[in-house]
């Protein structure tokens, strides 16, 4: 069936409006790979655009000698991983009841816990309570206090009601009980979901900064997020430990740039790997509501 005239135009504007959305999303992160890789004197001069001029390493020498970035790239590792177990394993014991009618009491817990979408504690609450339960300057605070994100809660509670019940009758006509239904039946068909949930919450953990500066005093404890805000805010790289030459040969944009996209690319490494899950768990969300 040939498309219309209409619908012609209809999917040239598409086409060229997410043609300029994915331009402006990916032409920063190209400008600051010229500019990590640029030569200082042409970075200084802004002769440095799309792509680097007179190819120059300094930049992430100066990065990775000068600065704790080893460090804090394990620390986020550790924060992101550490996390997203945590926030699944939580999420999935909450949504699993939440989706069975036969439990008691889903209703009220239900509101209660959407109540917690719409109104929280606040700042100075939240401080006090993590401070009195002796989690400052520990990973717990980043981990605890926000385990479960009510929204991709709900999401895994809602996937997990929309499974069939046929599938779940005949493992309890074969003896599987609770846990291993779970296990075995619930858990593999809902995988894309998963992935999709996982990646959301990788990505709130990788990029936590305000937590990390709140209750983190140990800068020894900092991740990638912080340590790199900390770069970009600053006039000059005082941070810096190298050595007098290699100071003179770099320029503090381009230790930026190069900080900005060390943090970066692990996510964009990743993606593509659990993308076509992550697109299946979007469409059968989208399916089935």
């Amino acid at each position: 069936m040939r498309a219309s005239s209409g619908e012609k135009v209809f999917y040239a504007v598409n086409y060229f409006v997410l043609l300029m959305a994915g331009l402006l999303c990916f032409l920063p992160l190209v400008h600051l790979f010229a500019t990590s890789f640029s030569d200082p004197g042409m970075i200084m001069a802004g002769r440095v655009s799309l792509w680097p001029v007179q190819w120059n390493w300094d930049s992430y020498k100066a990065l990775f000698l000068g600065t704790r970035i080893v460090d804090a790239f394990g620390n986020s590792i550790v924060i992101t991983i550490v996390g997203v177990l945590c926030s699944m394993t939580a999420s999935i014991a909450v949504a699993y009841p939440l989706s069975r009618e036969y439990f008691y009491g889903r209703r009220f817990l239900s509101l209660a816990i959407i109540f917690t979408m719409i109104f929280s504690g606040g700042l100075i609450p939240n401080y006090l309570l993590v401070k009195s339960l002796g989690l400052v300057n520990s990973y717990w605070a980043l981990w605890l206090p926000g385990m479960i994100s009510t929204y991709n809660m709900w999401v895994v509670k809602t996937f997990f009601q929309n499974i069939p019940r046929e599938l779940e009758d005949a493992a309890r006509i074969d003896g599987c009980g609770e846990l291993r239904l779970i296990m075995r039946i619930v858990l593999p068909v809902s995988l894309p979901m998963l992935v999709a949930i996982s990646l959301f919450y990788g990505v709130a953990y990788w990029n936590n900064f305000f937590n990390v500066l709140i209750y983190i005093n140990d800068t020894s404890k900092y991740n990638l997020a912080v340590l790199v805000q900390q770069m970009i805010f600053s006039a000059s790289n005082p941070q810096l430990a190298i050595d007098s030459d290699l100071q003179k040969a770099i320029t503090p944009e381009g230790v930026k740039a190069a900080g900005v996209l060390v943090m970066v690319i692990p996510v964009l490494i990743v993606y593509p790997f659990v993308q076509k899950h992550f697109v299946k768990g979007v469409m059968i969300g989208s399916l089935k509501g």
